[in-house]
């Protein structure tokens, strides 16, 4: 189900216009960052790799500053059961995939998983483009301040299981963070928060924001988390 709303008109822009203070810290983040400082995992130098873009989406919540996550279905083929940013592949129309196409997505994406209204977020920055050597993925990270909230939910229990937010508070937390190991060798940042393990591609995200926006608080890196085979 593709919908032709606002993601097709201007809002598809950057604008760090009456952004909230306490985003401060992650705006300067954004605009300072280098690809090697968020994962070691970039796009192949050739060009191959699915264009796709996530939202990162800010919001104001009863407990403060909040993200909005989602959790795919477990019948899924790929990243099946895990929370992760609404997000997935540029369509043709969403345009060009070096200029404002990952925008588009981005703002697509959420609201055909999450049927937030896009015209209630602004965008304000985009992080370095990575890969996830799993999927084949080049993924665009798009943040967003949820300037106008809008009710959200599952628009397709076949990709999606819940939507939720989590308190920023609950992810700098250091008795919720631990390292997450998979039986094939990585490891990785991983936050247990809103009944759901946060990992892979999602935490180390998240973790590389808390960590350069200044919000991270010392956690117990040795805490580790069991992933099975079929994560």
């Amino acid at each position: 189900m593709t919908h032709t709303s606002d993601t097709r008109g201007g809002s598809a822009t950057l604008s760090k216009e009456g952004l909230p203070e306490w985003l401060d810290p992650v705006v300067s983040a954004v605009e300072t960052v280098e690809p090697l400082q968020l994962s070691r995992f970039l796009p192949p130098e050739n060009g191959a790799g699915r264009e796709s873009a996530v939202l990162i989406l800010f919001g104001e919540g009863e407990q403060g500053p909040e993200l909005l996550l989602m959790e795919r279905a477990g019948s899924l083929r790929s990243h099946a059961g895990q929370p992760s940013f609404p997000g997935g592949s540029l369509d043709p129309e969403d345009g060009d995939p070096s200029g404002d196409g990952p925008l588009r997505a981005a703002l697509r994406e959420a609201e055909e998983e999450t049927g937030l209204d896009p015209s209630g977020v602004q965008l304000f920055g985009v992080l370095p483009k990575l890969y996830i050597p799993v999927s084949g993925f080049v993924v665009t990270p798009v943040l967003g301040w949820w300037r106008e909230p809008t009710p959200v939910g599952v628009v397709d229990p076949n990709e999606t299981a819940r939507v939720f937010t989590v308190p920023v508070a609950d992810l700098t937390d250091p008795a919720n963070r631990a390292t997450a190991v998979h039986p094939r060798g990585y490891a990785g940042p991983a936050f247990l928060v809103e009944s759901a393990l946060v990992w892979g591609f999602t935490a180390g995200i998240i973790d590389r924001l808390l960590h350069y926006a200044g919000w991270e608080r010392p956690w117990d890196r040795e805490k580790q988390v069991p992933l099975d085979w079929r994560s």
